[in-house]
């Protein structure tokens, strides 16, 4: 069998829950998101608080060596991940456990806003730090 870490990244309001949400086939397989942190179980209130992301990134790295440990055939992930740092430690994490990483950018081209009330001009600068990385 082979296990495949799926990586979805784009900016806040690009689709990348939803676009994960099909991709996973309606949550047959697990979809993993700092997000989730953020994200009261009972209510489904999102609350974001800055002095906690990093939090929020150590508990879904930890979640997701938990799925690989088990063996989960395919972990969707779908973070930002504007900055290459923010993946580097699934990417390790996949070698580890014998995973095959593959990285989508998912663009809001729907025209819907993102549900985090980031303001554009926040977009914008994320938008400018976002970087597409090409390989030899």
């Amino acid at each position: 069998m082979s296990k495949s870490l799926i990586i979805l990244r784009g900016l806040p309001g690009g689709g990348k829950s939803t676009f994960a949400k099909v991709l996973s086939e309606e949550g047959k397989y697990p979809v993993l998101s700092i997000d989730d942190y953020f994200t009261n179980p009972e209510t489904g209130n999102y609350k974001f608080k800055f002095d906690k992301n990093h939090l929020a990134y150590k508990s879904c790295e930890t979640r997701t060596k938990s799925l690989m440990e088990n063996g989960v055939e395919k972990i969707f992930l779908d973070n930002t991940f504007t900055l290459e740092w923010e993946m580097e430690p699934y990417f390790k994490m996949a070698a580890e456990f014998g995973y095959t990483v593959f990285v989508a950018t998912v663009e809001n081209r729907h025209g819907r806003g993102n549900i985090h009330n980031i303001s554009n001009d926040q977009l914008k600068k994320m938008a400018e730090k976002f970087k597409v990385i090409l390989l030899p």
